[in-house]
């Protein structure tokens, strides 16, 4: 635009100056070749910014095509990483599934020996001292053995609930278990499930409140280790670093010879 104006400029004042040099002939005649280099100009400047504009429209869709492979990268590796967490996710629960397999089998104690007594016959015909079966009766053991079969079925449906990834359901259920058998020998692993469950649904405050709940109640349960654990978990999840670090170190100071311990370790050595 500026060169077509500074041709027009030059031609508006060049135009009177032939026309005082030569006759009227052959100042139109000037005239007349002034513009028409002057034409071939204006042609040539406007190829000249047809080809600079198609080309910074070439350059700009080159950019935005370039912009669009980037993004289409970060989604592919966005997606690598959450199928990543989502199967570390699933190996955690597994693991420690199995490892709340392992503690209950240990702290189930051994079921009583079936016994058979001497049941003297005072009947005609029956032949005495003959041993036979005792029959189902009310005894304190009966009802002991009953209630511990109806403890064990309610923690089992919480288990299961959580272990098919119904986790609010879980949390339901592990409560209702609390409420019924606060003094059980599986409400360590109850207030430990119901915090996982809380941290699989990102509910992380919730998380931290339980597994610290379980720690001041059972500071020498098994399961007080990987509570400290799972806090620290949800604490690097809220993006609260310093916190998480010094949850696993509390960890390994307070249970130094834990698999827990072991692990916070690792996460340690793996932030540095």
């Amino acid at each position: 635009m500026r060169l077509r104006a500074l041709l027009l400029s030059l031609l508006m004042v060049c135009n009177p100056v032939y026309a005082g040099f030569f006759g009227d002939k052959e100042a139109r005649r000037q005239i007349a070749d002034q513009q028409a280099l002057i034409g071939d100009l204006f042609t040539r400047i406007t190829r000249l910014e047809e080809v600079l504009d198609n080309q910074a429209l070439l350059n700009f869709h080159t950019q935005i095509e370039a912009l669009r492979q980037d993004i289409n990268k970060l989604r592919g590796q966005i997606e690598v990483l959450a199928n990543e967490n989502e199967l570390t996710q699933k190996r955690q629960r597994d693991f420690y599934i199995d490892l709340d397999s392992r503690l209950r089998r240990i702290e189930q104690p051994d079921p009583p020996a079936m016994s058979a007594s001497p049941v003297p016959s005072d009947v005609a015909g029956a032949e005495s001292n003959a041993l036979l079966p005792v029959a189902a009766v009310d005894t304190p053991a009966a009802s002991a053995a009953t209630a511990e079969t109806a403890e064990n079925g309610a923690y089992e449906a919480a288990y299961d609930l959580f272990k098919a990834g119904n986790y609010q359901g879980a949390i339901t259920l592990f409560q209702n278990f609390l409420e019924s058998y606060p003094r059980s020998r599986f409400a360590p692993s109850a207030h430990y499930w119901i915090g996982n469950a809380y941290y699989a649904l990102r509910d992380f405050d919730d998380a931290i409140d339980t597994q610290r709940n379980l720690i001041k109640a059972f500071p020498d349960s098994a399961k007080a280790p990987d509570a400290l654990l799972n806090i620290a978990s949800s604490q690097r999840e809220m993006n609260k670093i310093a916190a998480s670090r010094k949850t696993l170190e509390e960890l390994i100071a307070r249970y130094p010879v834990s698999d827990a311990a072991d692990k916070a370790k690792q996460r340690l050595a793996n932030r540095k």
